[in-house]
């Protein structure tokens, strides 16, 4: 079993001075339908532990999540959650659609000292930011494997998980050919024979790159981010 993520990472950078940590994580990234999301959650020096049973969302079952989300709202200074539809993510990338999705979350938060974002790569700063452009965002501090290391960003990642989850639900009542309910937009069997037949609809990213097809003509799923 994984180690049980912890706040010192978030301890040691209030310690560097910065007064409000926002973490970071984001889910529907390899998805062929949906949108892209990120979750949010606000930490200060006054953080207490984490409510139990936090981990990165792809660990945890759908009811594990699910119970902790009231537990994380009470736990956090503040959280949100931020989308961009499939519309957006044709329009600018996955990685511009995550911006505007984090953008859209921290708008309603105060605003924080730092960014600490899953990951290796800062995807939320504009990269037209600096020279005649004043950087919008604050500065980003990133950690591979945070949502396994950092409590917040662990909690963060349920927030986005489970509200993603929920649209791609409601979602499927429009589109039940899709298996949206079970497979929340990812390259599942049913969802990936679906679109061979039918073809895509209003809620799948159009530019995205389609899985190959197989040995039999239909489809073939390609290396993706399995649900998170």
């Amino acid at each position: 079993m994984s180690r049980a993520p912890s706040l010192r990472v978030e301890r040691a950078l209030l310690r560097e001075g910065h007064l409000l940590i926002a973490a970071v994580d984001e889910v529907g990234r390899g998805a062929l339908a949906g949108p892209a999301s990120v979750g949010i959650v606000l930490v200060d020096a006054g953080v207490r532990t984490a409510p139990a049973g936090v981990r990165d969302s792809k660990l945890l079952t759908p009811a594990a999540r699910e119970a902790l989300v009231p537990r994380i709202r009470r736990w956090a200074l503040a959280h949100a959650a931020g989308h961009a539809g499939p519309d957006e993510v044709d329009a600018v990338g996955i990685l511009g659609a995550l911006r505007l999705a984090a953008t859209r979350a921290l708008a309603t938060l105060p605003r924080p000292g730092l960014v600490l974002l899953d990951g290796n790569h800062d995807w939320l700063t504009d990269p037209l930011a600096g020279g005649l452009f004043e950087a919008t965002t604050p500065p980003v501090r990133t950690l591979i494997k945070a949502d396994m290391s950092c409590s917040s960003v662990a909690a963060a990642s349920v927030l986005a998980k489970v509200e993603r989850d929920a649209m791609m639900v409601a979602l499927h009542e429009a589109h039940p050919q899709y298996g949206w309910a079970g497979n929340k937009g990812y390259s599942a069997p049913e969802h990936l024979a679906a679109l061979a037949e039918l073809g895509p609809c209003a809620q799948h990213r159009r530019r995205w790159r389609r899985p190959a097809c197989g040995p039999g003509g239909g489809p073939r799923a390609r290396g993706g981010e399995g649900g998170a």
